[in-house]
């Protein structure tokens, strides 16, 4: 299959790697410094050169922010059957925009990023694709997640979104509150310094990304239950509740021990 990877960084570095030797891959990255480390692959720097590989799948791993923006301004140049996909983790707006763009689409979730997931080893991580779509593209991902080892789920656009507003706004949102409050510590202790490792994993991430994972529409009702729970830890403190407090961890195990 002749696949377009757009976007030449972390992870669409990652699918040229995943994909090349065993279909035609050829990069559309506007930087030409992103392709300095790329292999096995052709490397496109304009759209007529897109034009004249005539791909079959196109794969979308820009910048969350520019996800539609770079679909409008390749779509004139591709085949009609040309098959068009994304890995954004937030899928704004994106429904929409299938409906409309005259191509057979397929949109997925690699639940695992550069910042904190080994790429070489993923059997312990997830991937969502999107019900809606395309069959041959569904199959198509399944096969290459099932490859890699990844648990696969199907979900709607709207069931995705909702799960990632519970699986990624409330670390998102526990590690915000842990950057705002912390101070520098001369000799922290090791569940300190882990945090602090994931607090820089995650503020490492694009503005707009963590944006509009915080602004999924989804996001408000568990920062809610986070304050909530807050405001009840807050109050066994201020008491000194000691029953209360064995009662409340006990049920805090409950949630992270218990499937």
């Amino acid at each position: 299959m002749k696949i377009l990877i757009m976007g030449a960084g972390k992870m669409g570095s990652f699918f040229i790697d995943l994909l090349s030797f065993d279909h035609e891959v050829g990069v559309f990255e506007k930087d030409p410094r992103r392709l300095r480390f790329t292999y096995n692959c052709q490397r496109f720097t304009t759209l007529d050169e897109v034009k004249d590989f005539a791909p079959q799948l196109v794969i979308n791993a820009v910048t969350v922010k520019y996800t539609i923006p770079a679909f409008e301004e390749i779509l004139p140049y591709l085949p009609a059957d040309c098959i068009i996909s994304d890995i954004a983790s937030v899928k704004t707006h994106l429904k929409e925009f299938y409906e409309q763009a005259g191509h057979p689409y397929v949109s997925t979730h690699p639940m695992f990023g550069p910042t904190f997931a080994n790429l070489n080893q993923l059997s312990e991580e997830n991937a969502i694709i999107i019900s809606e779509g395309d069959y041959m593209g569904r199959i198509f991902f399944k096969d290459l997640y099932r490859g890699l080892g990844l648990h696969i789920y199907e979900y709607t656009f709207e069931e995705h979104d909702k799960t990632v507003a519970y699986s990624l706004s409330i670390p998102f949102v526990s590690t915000f509150v842990f950057a705002a409050v912390m101070k520098h510590q001369d000799a922290p202790g090791t569940t300190f310094k882990r945090h602090m490792n994931i607090a820089r994993g995650v503020l490492s991430e694009d503005d707009y990304l963590l944006q509009e994972i915080l602004f999924n529409p989804y996001t408000h009702d568990q920062v809610e239950n986070i304050c909530k729970e807050m405001k009840e830890l807050l109050h066994i403190i201020d008491e000194k509740d000691t029953k209360g407090m064995k009662a409340y961890l006990t049920k805090i195990r409950r949630n992270v021990f218990e499937k």
